[in-house]
Parts: C-alpha cells; sequence; structure tokens
C-alpha cells in the first residue's frame, strides 16, 4: 500500500463519513478511527439536551428548542484564506530534516501539488502537498507538535 492508495481510502471515508475503517492486506493492517469533525459546541441545542439521558428530555409541554443559527464561517474558510486540514493524525514537520529549511513559510507562494509540510505516522513521512495555488498566510501547528485527523495545518489566501 503505498501513500496514493491511503489518501484515496481516506478521501473515500470522509466522503462516505465513516468513522471506523479496518483493513488487512499483504500482512499489513490499517485501522482508522476518528472521531465526529464537528465539535461539541456545534451541535444543535435540542440534540445536546436529549444527549444527557432520558432525565434530561424536556417536559412534554415545552416547545422544541431551535438552534441557534451558524454564525462561524465555513469550516474550511477563514478570513483571508481556505484552510488545509490534516489528512492523517502524526506529528507535524515542516521541513524533511532539522538540518533543512522549510517547506514553506508565511508570505511564500505556492503551487498545486507543492510540498508543504510533513506528517509522520507510524514512522512513514507522509508529505501534505497544496491542493491550491496562492500565498501561506498562516502555519497553524508548531514543529514538531502532535495533530489529528482534520485539524488545520495551513492558511493559504488563493492566487
Amino acid at each position: 500500500m503505498d501513500l496514493s492508495d491511503l489518501k484515496e481510502i481516506l478521501r473515500i471515508l470522509e466522503e462516505q463519513d465513516i468513522t471506523e475503517f479496518e483493513l488487512e492486506q499483504d500482512g499489513v493492517k490499517l485501522r482508522v478511527c476518528r472521531s465526529s469533525t464537528s465539535p461539541p459546541a456545534a451541535l444543535p441545542v435540542h440534540a445536546a439536551v436529549h444527549a444527557g439521558g432520558p432525565t434530561a428530555a424536556p417536559s412534554s409541554g415545552a416547545a422544541p428548542v431551535q438552534p441557534a443559527p451558524a454564525l462561524a464561517p465555513p469550516e474550511d474558510a477563514e478570513a483571508d484564506g481556505t484552510i488545509v486540514r490534516s489528512p492523517i493524525v502524526g506529528t507535524f514537520y515542516r521541513s524533511p530534516d532539522p538540518n533543512s529549511s522549510a517547506f514553506v513559510n508565511v508570505g511564500d507562494s505556492v503551487k498545486v501539488g507543492q510540498v508543504l509540510c510533513i506528517i509522520e505516522a507510524m514512522k512513514l513521512m507522509n508529505e501534505i502537498e497544496s491542493e491550491m495555488a496562492g500565498e501561506v498566510i498562516r502555519i497553524h501547528p508548531e514543529n514538531g507538535q502532535p495533530v489529528q485527523y482534520g485539524d488545520p495545518l495551513f492558511t493559504i489566501r488563493q492566487a
């Protein structure tokens, strides 16, 4: 299994909203578990009320609670750019090795397919490439910091 196979599996799992997946092929085991990408605060109020169990349910005479309107920007947008999110769980590295310069810095222009960083997962170094052309306006994690699936890595202002 190579990196392109892994990326394709993760893409399909995300599109189908699958939270757990396990595959064994040629002696290699792959298990992907992810929680919902929505933070608990994003749940509608009525869902949060029922999450506590039957004792937290509103009385039958109460009107149903309507969720508050969403005021946050779209999930992958920031004020001036688009957020590049981590496709896997691992350790974020800005350069190929400690003695090399970073792949990209704030203010750099990037092209489609250009390597932005490396995420190390289970001793495999996974290059994360830009899916858009533009300017890097923010780097979210620190070098060497652990990242989870869906964590913001970069904000890029599209060209």
